[in-house]
């Protein structure tokens, strides 16, 4: 469902930056989660394939509170890819991103690989920026949801950090409301063409930074974020609040009291409603080498 501009946000909504009281009450809610521990999203999974009421419920809690949860198989031997596509119907998500790269039924194993063509950095050992994933798709082809399965972790390195957006939204918001006006701009970041030998295979993509996953049923509209900190092939809409919106943003996550870090083992994952994060470079060797299956969707968790 593609998401709401600023323009098109409920009168009511904690994110319409006329709304000071719902503001309020929602910052107050999401305070009490401001940065997890690993402990605090951790949830033990006894059969991926048949998850228990408990552990359904303490996954989507999470996710409901932190935007994301990590989950340790309790029989870390249980490695087909069937066991994503398994968690995310469990989840109520099942509509998957067929992206560049990805495998045949839309699941990427990530691994260091040769790659004709464009060099995509998730297929090789180098650290990756922060960034949501999908920030380059089209508008009404968002990516709210993500499942990170660890098949084998790399021999050394391959760390991930993630930060929950509400958290960067609040934060920037409390500092500068202009802040937020700025990057709920509907021309604030262009993702240029992606063009691969001569032929256009991505079309340049204009769009806001924060905006609302328009309400299913009952639920309020969700704050989605797309961003990358990529220095090239991003173009951002030059004004001052702008600029300094995404100053302070590239401060956030440079500082680690803010985020969460975490080296995933084999049999661990994590299933979050595409939180900001990066990837540490890391080193294979002869018998390690890192393995990940990555499945994107257009719904958020439950």
């Amino acid at each position: 469902m593609q998401p709401r501009t600023n323009q098109s946000i409920l009168a009511d909504s904690p994110f319409s930056l006329t709304s000071d009281a719902a503001y309020s009450q929602w910052r107050e809610d999401k305070l009490r989660y401001k940065k997890p521990a690993v402990s605090d999203v951790l949830v033990q999974i006894h059969d991926p394939y048949q998850l228990s009421d408990e552990e359904k419920v303490a996954i989507i809690s999470h996710c409901e509170n932190f935007n994301m949860a990590i989950y340790q198989l309790r029989n870390s031997a249980i490695q087909d890819k069937s066991l994503v596509h398994a968690l995310g119907k469990q989840l109520a998500m099942e509509a998957l991103d067929a992206n560049i790269r990805s495998d045949e039924d839309s699941v990427s194993s990530l691994e260091v690989r040769e790659q004709a063509g464009n060099k995509y950095i998730p297929y090789t050992n180098k650290a990756l920026s922060w960034h949501t994933d999908g920030y380059y798709n089209a508008l009404d082809k968002q990516i709210f949801g993500i499942i990170m399965h660890c098949v084998r972790p790399a021999a050394e390195g391959g760390v991930n950090s993630l930060l929950n957006p509400e958290n960067v939204y609040m934060t920037l918001r409390d500092e500068n409301p202009a802040y937020i006006e700025a990057l709920m701009h509907p021309e604030v970041m262009t993702i240029p063409d992606n063009i691969e030998a001569g032929k256009v295979i991505r079309e340049a993509q204009t769009g806001p930074v924060f905006m609302i996953k328009a309400p299913v049923g009952e639920e309020a509209g969700r704050l989605h974020m797309r961003f990358s900190a990529r220095k090239r092939n991003i173009i951002w809409r030059d004004t001052e609040d702008t600029r300094a919106a995404v100053e302070m943003l590239n401060e956030l996550m440079a500082d680690e009291n803010n985020v969460l870090k975490i080296g995933l083992r084999a049999g661990q994952g994590i299933v979050c409603n595409n939180v900001l994060h990066n990837r540490s470079g890391f080193t294979d060797s002869e018998n390690q080498k890192r393995l990940m299956y990555r499945a994107r969707y257009y719904d958020a968790v439950a």
